[in-house]
C-alpha cells in the first residue's frame, strides 16, 4: 500500500486482465513507445513477478514492466514505467520499483538497467534517485544508436545500470 494525501494506492502483481487497461494508460503517457495489447498481456501474465501495477480506488494509474535478464539473472531490466497524470508528482514510480525490488521472489536482484532518451528529464530523475536510494553506482553508454538502430527516426536509448546494490527484503 503507499499513501499521499488520503488517497491510497495499492501495488501488486498485474494480472492478464489488466493487459488492456495497461496499453490504454501507457498510450496515455508520452514519450513511452506504445506496445500492442498482446504485448501488454504477456508483461501481465510471464512477466508479472517482475512488474508491478498500481490502483487508486479500482483504477489502475501506474504500471512498471520489468523482466530479469535470461543471461544474467541478478539484473532486472525496467521496460517502462506509466503513471497516470492524476497520481503523479507523488513518488509512485519510485514505490513501485522499490515494490518489485523488495519481493521475496526477487531477492537475487543486484542491479537494474533500462533505456531512457536523451529528453525523458522525468525517468533520469527517478532512476538517479533510485541509484542514490540504493547507495548504488551507476553508468550510462548509448545502447541503441539513433541512427545505426532506428534510422534517424526515433532518439538514441542510452542504457543506464544501476548496481551492483543490496536491498533489504521483507517476508
Amino acid at each position: 500500500m503507499y499513501e499521499y494525501g488520503e488517497n491510497k494506492i495499492t501495488l501488486r502483481l498485474p494480472r492478464p486482465s489488466d493487459g488492456f487497461v495497461v496499453s490504454e494508460l501507457i498510450s496515455q503517457c508520452p514519450p513511452l513507445d506504445t506496445n500492442s495489447t498482446y504485448c501488454n498481456l504477456l508483461q501481465c501474465t510471464h512477466f508479472s513477478r517482475t512488474s508491478v501495477v498500481a490502483e487508486l480506488r479500482g483504477e489502475i494509474v501506474g504500471f512498471i514492466s520489468g523482466y530479469v535478464i535470461p543471461d544474467r539473472p541478478n539484473c532486472l531490466f525496467i521496460w517502462q514505467v506509466a503513471v497516470a497524470e492524476q497520481a503523479r508528482g507523488v513518488g509512485l514510480a519510485l514505490s513501485m520499483l522499490r515494490d518489485i525490488l523488495e519481493r521475496n521472489h526477487n531477492r537475487q536482484i543486484s542491479a537494474v538497467e533500462t533505456t531512457i532518451t536523451e529528453s525523458n528529464i522525468a525517468s533520469w530523475a527517478l532512476f538517479e534517485r533510485l541509484a542514490q536510494e540504493l547507495k548504488a553506482p551507476f553508468n550510462k553508454s548509448v545502447f541503441f544508436d539513433s541512427n545505426k538502430h532506428f534510422a534517424g527516426n526515433h532518439e538514441s536509448e542510452l542504457l543506464m545500470q544501476i548496481g551492483p546494490f543490496c536491498t533489504q527484503h521483507e517476508s
